[in-house]
């Protein structure tokens, strides 16, 4: 039983989804106004490896991220460096999209925001008409929390004097904690046309309309990071209930721990910031992404070179012990019956795997997850090595296949294999194919026809024209 940890309820909860089989998640994408860095990678990871084992677990997932190209930090850029603020935004997407295929990321929608304007306003709208939002004198639009009985409960923050936000413009706001869903225009700044007047976006309704539009009024999952929690998701959480009148309108918050930069919190005041463009000259990407997806994601990490250099060695040891296996499985004898030791290390292997499952079972324990993949490693050195069967082997290779769906550090071992035995195919039946149209030429069609009863048996079905031939693998649909 897969158990989740609710940061709206603050405990652990049997996980099931809204619409059995299939799971929705939203996650917190980049405001594009730098490069992508190592704080972005640590959530973008954790919740990709969260990802990656729902699939396991035989769920359908739907994943969107959103990409925040509109927004104060963006246009202070563009000031600063004389472009326009689609410059920016375009330039540090393309950096953040490069960032995610080295740390082999997939995300299957990416919606930006400026693509969504018209979305956002009939957002707006519906939250005026219902009577939880109001127009103010300069057209800016603001959301009124009073009207809202609930907020406060994912943060924990039910002082109203926490609440204050955007205190620039309290003067037209009818309660400081009030928060802006649309900003009038300003000189200078990018606008769009809107029924109160020239402006854009505020930050939390971006969320908020890309979210429900591409997973519906409700879905599974809402994540981010720990810092992202108040004020941006208990605003989306207020202006979404408020707008479908659906509780809870997302079922399971979870959040990712703080980065730590060798005992620091990283952050630009303390010129700490790791950029991941600058890291991967220096580590491979796969040794990032295994460090980040064998993390707890609720815990905070502290990157370190010492902690790096340990995921390089374990990445290492992977590798090795996927190379050591194939070698034993094409070595190795078929096995017709194991021996006492043998079956004692086939059933180790069984509690290696059922360990890693409790492991992620538990909110996604990747840390003691991996501490099963390490075991296996271990297993396969120390007893597989020397076995003279390869049960063992194959058995271990593919509880490891199984590992990687999750890992994703170890695709281009596995996948160089089936291409390397896709291609010896190949140019084996090529060369048959080449002898047996000699044969032909020779008139000795009794060994012609013998050979290709032979590869008939195999599924490979050659088809003759003339003096050409042609094959294909023939497929058996159960």
């Amino acid at each position: 039983m897969l158990k989740v940890y609710n940061t709206l309820t603050r405990s652990l909860e049997e996980f099931k989804p809204l619409k059995p089989g299939i799971v929705r998640i939203y996650t917190c994408g980049p405001t594009v106004y730098d490069y992508t860095h190592l704080g972005h990678a640590r959530t973008y990871v954790a919740f990709d490896v969260i990802k990656r084992y729902l699939r396991l677990k035989g769920y359908d997932v739907v994943h969107v991220q959103n990409i925040t190209d509109i927004d104060d930090k963006i246009i202070n850029r563009a000031r600063e460096e004389g472009v326009s603020w689609k410059d920016i935004a375009d330039y540090y997407t393309k950096d953040y999209l490069e960032a995610l295929e080295k740390l082999n990321i997939q995300v299957h929608i990416h919606p930006r925001v400026s693509e969504h304007i018209q979305d956002i306003i009939e957002f707006i709208q519906a939250l005026i008409d219902k009577g939880y939002a109001y127009v103010a004198p300069s057209g800016s639009v603001y959301f009124e929390v009073d009207k809202y009985p609930y907020y406060g409960e994912l943060s924990r923050r039910f002082e109203k004097e926490q609440w204050r936000q955007e205190t620039d413009v309290l003067a037209e706001k009818k309660k400081p904690y009030d928060f802006a869903l649309w900003k009038a225009a300003k000189p200078g700044e990018p606008w769009w046309p809107s029924p109160w007047g020239k402006g854009r976006p505020g930050w939390h309704i971006e969320c908020s309309t890309m979210s429900s539009k591409y997973l519906g009024e409700q879905f599974d999952i809402h994540g981010g990071g720990q810092d992202l929690i108040f004020p941006h998701h208990e605003n989306e959480r207020a202006q979404s209930e408020a707008r479908f009148s659906k509780r809870p309108w997302v079922k399971y918050w979870l959040h990712t721990g703080y980065l730590m930069i060798r005992g620091e919190k990283m952050s630009k005041s303390l010129g700490n910031i790791i950029i991941l463009r600058d890291l991967f000259k220096e580590y491979d990407p796969r040794i990032v992404r295994l460090w980040l997806a064998t993390i707890h994601y609720r815990k905070p990490v502290d990157f370190t070179e010492e902690a790096m250099e340990q995921a390089k060695k374990n990445l290492e040891r992977l590798i090795a012990t996927v190379e050591l296996l194939k070698r034993k499985i094409k070595e190795t004898p078929v096995a017709h019956r194991l021996s006492e030791k043998e079956l004692k290390t086939l059933y180790e292997l069984e509690e290696v795997r059922r360990g890693f499952y409790n492991a992620m079972d538990n909110d996604f324990n990747a840390s003691e997850a991996f501490s099963y993949v390490y075991k296996l490693t271990t297993i396969v050195f120390k007893d597989i090595q020397y076995s003279e069967v390869n049960a063992l082997a194959l058995r271990a290779y593919q509880i490891l296949y199984e590992f990687n769906q999750v890992l994703g550090v170890l695709d281009k071992e596995f996948t160089e294999a089936t291409i390397a035995e896709v291609e010896l195919t190949e140019k084996l039946v090529d060369l048959i194919v080449r002898v047996r149209s000699e044969l032909r030429k020779r008139k000795m069609y009794d060994l012609a026809d013998s050979i290709r009863s032979e590869l008939s048996s195999l599924g490979i079905q050659l088809m003759d024209k003339g003096e050409k031939t042609t094959w294909i693998i023939k497929k058996t649909l159960s």
